[in-house]
């Protein structure tokens, strides 16, 4: 089978995106397919790269009139296409009829710029950009949801019957395990951390759904408790704007709450595994990687009370509302006791994310859309067309 992906523009910046293509790619090829990745190649873009100013307007001239051209050459020698990002629904319309899947990762783009998430006004042009994308979804054949939540939320906003809509979860997209603990202070020891420091481990961006200031809130309510007073929080993802910046140094914890930057792979595995507990108090997501690979990692997980979370964290996770630090704090506290018990549990739950689990999914899904072109079917099974 010859499975064309779709990847992202690299100046969009999307690492977790990028990660997720070539994990797909890789999949694809240790199964035994023949596939090939294509994303829009930066060129005008190069002049100003960025995801905003000028540079997302030469990124739009990349994406959306140089690379369809590419794309027509892909797409004449594949078998089947998978757009790895519902943000390139786009070019569902030039795929020309072929087979073809878009994996849908979260609505949170589109129902912003619909006017359903208040907390994140969107600009005109966005608005315009998230309408050609629901579009793209509204024409694809099938829409793989990388989570229940994300079926229910692409259903109520696209109108497509359970007939395009599948689930398939995420996979780790690395290799997440639990580190020897003399491996992991030795990594800590590199990131310039001490390693007798008891801490909370976050991981994400500056994406409004990822409450970072909720996540500080939390912690200024457990570190003024005696049983947290040695404890600091490590937050691991991209710079602080300056408000969160402001609030630690409001709450007077600017020893006890470390940045830290665009962290490897390697390095935040033995962050989640030195860590006393991973707290994500996050808002709304599409999936939550993080508490997946906490949980492969032994890393007690404690997050919020809503899905998709409750869905990735399933029983080997403890919830509690984000917009409630205090009590969020309370809940904390109180469950550490059965900390050990929730890493053991959450090695077995990210059983659920393993590669081939999500390869099988997918494999099962490009059978059905191949389906009806004779010619792509007998290539999925290794026949001659």
């Amino acid at each position: 089978m010859k499975i064309l992906l779709i990847g992202n523009y690299a100046h969009n910046r999307q690492q977790s995106m990028q990660r997720f293509a070539e994990l797909m790619l890789h999949l694809f090829d240790t199964a035994g397919h023949e596939a090939r990745l294509v994303r829009p190649p930066p060129i005008f873009g190069n002049l100003r790269p960025g995801a905003a100013g000028l540079g997302k307007w030469l990124g739009y001239i990349d994406c959306f009139v140089l690379f369809p051209n590419r794309l027509r050459k892909g797409v004449a020698w594949a078998d089947v296409v998978h757009i790895c990002d519902q943000a390139n629904a786009v070019y569902v319309p030039r795929l020309n009829g072929k087979p073809h899947l878009v994996t849908c990762h979260d609505l949170l783009a589109i129902r912003s710029a619909l006017g359903q998430i208040p907390a994140n006004p969107i600009s005109w042009s966005g608005r315009i950009y998230q309408r050609w994308i629901l579009s793209g979804l509204r024409k694809a054949q099938r829409v793989v949801c990388v989570s229940d939540q994300t079926r229910r939320e692409l259903k109520a906003v696209a109108g497509l019957p359970d007939a395009r809509t599948t689930v398939v979860l995420n996979a780790l997209n690395y290799p997440y395990r639990p580190m020897a603990a003399d491996e992991f202070r030795e990594h800590l020891r590199a990131l310039g951390a001490d390693p007798a420091w008891p801490f909370f481990l976050h991981v994400g961006g500056n994406q409004w759904y990822k409450n970072r200031a909720g996540v500080v809130r939390i912690f200024a309510h457990l570190a003024s408790m005696p049983t947290f007073a040695r404890h600091h929080l490590v937050m691991a993802g991209k710079p602080w704007p300056a408000e969160l910046r402001a609030l630690v140094n409001q709450a007077a914890l600017a020893s006890r709450i470390h940045e830290w930057v665009d962290v490897s792979n390697e390095h935040l595995r033995a962050l989640y595994s030195a860590a006393e507990a991973l707290i994500f108090p996050s808002l709304q997501e599409g999936f939550g990687w993080p508490i997946a690979e906490a949980q492969a990692c032994g890393c007690p997980v404690f997050t919020s009370n809503r899905p998709p979370m409750t869905e990735v964290g399933a029983d080997a996770a403890v919830y509690f509302d984000p917009d409630d630090p205090q009590t969020a704090a309370g809940i904390i506290a109180e469950r550490m006791a059965d900390a050990a018990a929730l890493g053991r549990q959450g090695i077995e739950s990210a059983k659920r994310f393993a590669p081939e689990t999500m390869l099988a999914g997918y494999l099962s899904v490009i059978e059905e859309v191949v389906g009806n072109h004779p010619s792509a079917h007998a290539s999925f099974y290794g026949l001659s067309p």
